[in-house]
This record gives structure tokens, sequence and C-alpha cells, in this order.
């Protein structure tokens, strides 16, 4: 982030805007495939419209899992969201499955064989960032998004806010002095509601989300507070709008506030750096800001498909940087292999971990028991602060 005074803002979708149901069934079967074979491929697109949900793409997998399955993965997903409603109901939509076996061609780059190493399943260029903003070391003004709607939807599923319905979004913009943020500008939150529920209902439901979420004294005045701008949000869903995975990139990464290398991450398997390789630099970056070694960091990382190692890595702390950047980046490279078989065993990404990544951002979360959001753990810190002498 840049220093001085400016306005700067991020938004979040709900786990029931229809991109997000797709990002979620496609992030279900991925994990249906690695439950059964850890070394599955996936690459699994899905598209939702009125009562009617396709998925198709590529897979290899040691256990058969059929269309059958893969159909009811995605009712499954879609019960679990909150959908029942008459023109896209969970039990009641179409289902249509085109998964297809994974290309030899593809396969031969990306498997180990003899000497060769796993190769990364795509060329590409992924980022990871961390800064001191919050606690979870994320950029405030998208931190603030997703906890909004993430609390919103507990409650709904909680059954504490009936009348509304599971498609939402959120969007905050942040007053920053001296490069700092102190206070919300404005706040935006539309949610999908009953018919019985006005504008003003609906103000007053979210309201204290906002406050929740937001810093004491950081409230937006009365005016910059808008909740269902249009006035009416009763058709919602894929009723109201197409949905597809993967088009959510910058909610699901750092809201705007570093670059994105532009490739998605549901849908994929952990061999596709894509995702993996996002993963891993995020990992690296904030174990950086977790030791003190600078206050912000940005990672490049960059790969071509079917070769093991990574053709470039750069390390950009916007000049906040308490050590030798270019030592930072050859000591980072020796704590963790940045190779897709290294980051895979690293993070140990090899599980069905990915659902619950398809909605509010896939970073600044907490680490789970079971080793989702691995990439949130902050375990180099000590090593790293030894390493540069840092106390």
């Amino acid at each position: 982030m840049k220093n001085g005074n400016y306005l700067f803002t991020s938004e979040s979708v709900s786990e029931g805007h229809p991109d997000k149901i797709c990002d979620r069934i496609s992030d279900s079967v991925v994990d249906t495939y690695l439950a059964v074979d850890p070394f599955a491929r996936a690459g699994i697109e899905t598209l939702v419209t009125t009562n009617l949900v396709v998925l198709a793409g590529e897979s290899r997998c040691a256990s058969e899992v059929s269309n059958e399955e893969l159909e009811q993965v995605a009712r499954q997903a879609i019960k679990d969201i909150g959908y029942d409603q008459d023109n896209f109901h969970w039990e009641k939509s179409k289902v249509q499955v085109h998964v297809h076996m994974q290309s030899v061609d593809i396969a031969q780059g990306v498997d180990a064989a003899g000497n060769k190493d796993e190769g990364a399943g795509d060329q590409g260029l992924m980022f990871g960032y961390a800064c001191r903003e919050t606690d979870a070391l994320m950029p405030a003004a998208i931190q603030f998004s997703h906890d909004i709607l993430r609390r919103m939807a507990a409650a709904r599923h909680a059954g504490e806010t009936p009348g509304l319905g599971p498609d939402s979004k959120s969007q905050v913009t942040l007053r920053y002095v001296d490069g700092k943020p102190v206070g919300a500008k404005s706040v935006v939150v539309s949610s999908q509601h009953t018919e019985d529920k006005s504008q003003e209902d609906v103000r007053e439901i979210v309201r204290p989300f906002v406050l929740d979420v937001l810093p004491e004294g950081w409230m937006c005045p009365e005016d910059e507070f808008y909740v269902n701008p249009t006035g009416r949000f009763v058709i919602g869903g894929p009723d109201s709008d197409a949905g597809l995975t993967g088009r959510k990139i910058i909610v699901d990464t750092y809201g705007g506030a570093a670059p994105h290398g532009g490739g998605a991450f549901s849908g994929k398997d952990p061999s596709k750096v894509d995702r993996s390789a996002a993963y891993a630099a995020r990992y690296v970056a904030k174990n950086v800001v977790a030791a003190g070694l600078a206050d912000e960091c940005t990672i490049q990382v960059a790969y071509a498909i079917g070769v093991s190692k990574p053709l470039s890595v750069l390390i950009n702390t916007n000049g906040t940087a308490q050590v030798d950047e270019l030592k930072l980046a050859s000591v980072l490279q020796e704590m963790v292999d940045l190779s897709p078989r290294g980051i895979r065993e690293h993070l140990r990404l090899s599980r069905p971990i990915y659902a619950r990544t398809a909605a509010y951002g896939h970073f600044g979360r907490e680490p789970d028991v079971d080793g989702g959001f691995s990439w949130e753990k902050t375990d180099l810190v000590d090593d790293l602060k030894s390493t540069f002498g840092v106390s």
C-alpha cells in the first residue's frame, strides 16, 4: 500500500453469490477426488443459472467417482449454502455432469518419472501478500468486507436473521492517513430478502454486523451507509444472475491491495500452481511480516508447465524491510521448497480441504486442526528471526 492520505475500497461476496456457488461446487468436487486419492488430478468448472447446474472439466483418480456421485456432491453444496428457492433449489435443479479424463499431454508434463520431478500444472505467475493492517496480516478493507458477510451467513444458518437470503455482497471504503487506515468512509451491503422485508428492515438487520466488525469509532457517516441501494433485492442467486467458477479472484485474494497473476483457485487440485503457489507465496509473505522483517511483503513466483523449479522469485517490501531483500529471498527459498512437490508436501495440500476456502477469502483465515488453511501458519517466524538476528 502507498503512503499518504487516500481512500481505498475492497468488496466481498457471500457463499450464496452465483459465482461463489460455483466455486463451492467445484471445490467440493476436488475434495471428493482427493478424499479417495491424495494424488488425484482435477480441473473442474461449474456454471449455474435458473434451476440448472453444469459441471465440466477433467480429472484423473485412482478410484472411480461416478457422475451420479458428482451430481450429489453438487446438490449437497447447494443445500449447505441454503438454496431451496423456487427457481434455484438444491433438490429440484437439473444437474449436468461433463467431466472427462485428464489430457495425457498435460499428465506427462506434471507427473514425476525417472529422474524428473513433478512439474507445474501450468505456466503463470502467482503473488502472495501480507501487511500489518489487521491481526490476520491482511489488508483491512477486504478483511472487514469478508467478516461482515461471514457473520451474516453464520446468523442466517443459525436462524437468527429470518427474511434474509443466501445472496449478498459487501463493500468497505477506508480512509487512510499517512498510509494507515483510520476509519470507514462508506460501507455498502446488499442482501437478498423476502417480500415482506423493507429496505429499512434490511438496513437495521445488517447494521449490527457492520458495527461488530469495524473497530470502535470507525463506522461511516449515516448517509454513507448503503444497504440495498436499489431498494429491493428479492430475486437473487442464480435466478437473477448466472455464475461461473473463478470469477471472483480479487475477492479471493487481497481485494486489490496487492497484484494478482490472473489465475483462479477453485476447482483445481494442488498440482496446479495457480492455487498451490499462490498459497505458498502468501505463507512466505505472512511469515516475513509476522517475524518483524518488514511491515508489508509482496512475493511473486513464476512457473512453466512441466518444469519443477520456479523460474523467478521476487520479494518487494515497499521499502519497509529491516533486512536485505536479496538475502531474504535466498533464505526463504532454502526454508521452503517452492517446487510443486515441495509446496504440496510442506503445506500438506493433498487433502480434501478446499470447499471451505470457496467463500470469504482464501487468506486471512485461522489454520484448521485438520490442516485446512495451512498456508496461514506462522511456523517460520522463529527460524527467520534467528537467521537475521531479530529479537
